[in-house]
């Protein structure tokens, strides 16, 4: 079955490597992503946070305990300025957490966490917890710690490839 995803299929040295028969890292990527992000958000909507807020929120928590810019929680997260701005925007709306201005730089501000964005976090954080361990279950629990060491590689690689290639295609 050719079109069956779960089937193992060869892949021949002379086919190239977007053929319809060889597994591709990007739908392969963007199918993982999305499968697991959907599954997140359904099990915290509860919580009155989506996972990207949960993203800047354990961020927030594992960084600078003196408080994080807005480009380190942009770094960090892997995400873009304006993403994380509207992100930030919405989370001190909500009451979880607080932007104070930076003590050296009058451009930047401190982002803090705040009980209620701590609270909600650590919930959340016990279902991330259950949601990787289940998808992870898939393989023997000694591939789990090599698996996630090659994806991190993989992200590496393409973080790398996305800052040495230019912001705008050439004519």
């Amino acid at each position: 079955m050719p079109n069956d995803p779960h089937s193992v299929q060869s892949e021949s040295e002379d086919e190239p490597i977007d053929a319809p028969t060889r597994r591709r890292l990007p739908p392969l990527l963007r199918q993982s992503w999305y499968g697991l992000n959907q599954a997140f958000r359904r099990r915290i909507a509860h919580l009155s946070l989506t996972p990207d807020q949960f993203t800047v929120m354990r961020s927030i928590l594992e960084g600078d305990p003196e408080g994080m810019t807005q480009r380190q929680v942009t770094e960090a997260m892997s995400s873009d300025p304006n993403t994380v701005a509207s992100l930030l925007e919405r989370m001190e709306k909500a009451g979880f957490l607080e932007r104070k201005p930076h003590e050296k730089d009058r451009r930047a501000h401190r982002i803090f966490p705040l009980t209620k964005g701590q609270e909600t976090y650590e919930r959340a954080r016990d279902i991330a917890v259950e949601l990787q361990s289940e998808v992870l279950a898939i393989l023997p629990n000694e591939e789990r710690e090599p698996f996630l060491e090659r994806l991190t590689q993989i992200g590496e690689a393409c973080r790398q490839a996305a800052e040495s290639s230019p912001r705008r295609a050439k004519s």
